[in-house]
């Protein structure tokens, strides 16, 4: 029981200061992407675990806390969608076109991705998956056959590259539309993608939650079912 203590509260010391760190460095870098606090601290953590003598286990177990936090927090996003809701109820052909074909196109590029590199069985069930948020990542994955840790990799790459370069293809093809470049953000970057778009603005970042939350719940039934289908023809 003290063993247990004591390892839940080094890993939430642990986390809260290499967040803190790592936010500092994301602020002084003037909010480059590359530099988001999610890669940052990640690296951080796996570098100080040994120092701290804690496996990745019982960091996992002591860090449990986080999950609950993170569950509330993405909860939290369908505060805005509330308010924006008759903007959202307004555009919602558009929506939904913008939704099904972005996340059609993120399959459909792992689908080539995998076959340009020749990629078989369990690595392919890992990326299929990897334009919906992680805790839906996981779950098709491993549904498919998939292993967490390729999971996990494809979709953090897939979000980062999407966040670092989304903005500059909006920008690129003079994107002004609000809704388009939150929902954009959104399908292609998931969590990551629609905390970007609550800074450009409140209707951008509605959107950017509509288009993660949409993204994922699409994910989760279309992959699933396609193999399925596939499997009997």
């Amino acid at each position: 029981m003290i063993i247990m203590f004591g390892n839940t509260l080094l890993s939430v010391v642990a986390t809260a200061l290499t967040y803190l760190f790592g936010l500092r460095i994301y602020r002084k870098s003037n909010q480059k992407s590359w530099l988001n606090p999610l890669y940052t601290v990640t690296l951080l953590l796996f570098l100080l675990l040994p120092f701290l003598h804690m496996d990745v286990k019982s960091y996992e177990k002591g860090s449990k806390i986080f999950s609950l936090l993170l569950q509330t927090g993405i909860v939290s996003l369908a505060i805005p969608i509330y308010k924006q809701f008759p903007m959202i109820k307004k555009n919602i052909k558009k929506i939904t076109v913008g939704i099904v074909s972005g996340g059609m196109a993120g399959v459909a590029s792992s689908l080539v991705v995998a076959f340009l590199l020749g990629l078989k069985g369990d690595v392919v069930a890992s990326l299929l998956p990897k334009t919906a948020t992680l805790p839906v990542a996981l779950s098709v994955a491993s549904t498919l056959g998939g292993t967490a840790p390729l999971t996990i990799l494809f979709v953090l790459i897939s979000a980062l590259f999407s966040l670092i370069v989304g903005p500059h293809v909006l920008d690129g093809c003079n994107i002004k539309s609000k809704t388009a470049r939150g929902l954009a953000m959104g399908i292609s970057a998931q969590a990551l993608g629609a905390n970007r778009s609550f800074q450009w603005g409140e209707e951008e970042g509605a959107m950017g939650s509509v288009g993660m939350t949409t993204t994922a719940i699409l994910v989760s039934v279309t992959i699933p079912m396609g193999m399925l289908l596939t499997a009997y023809l």
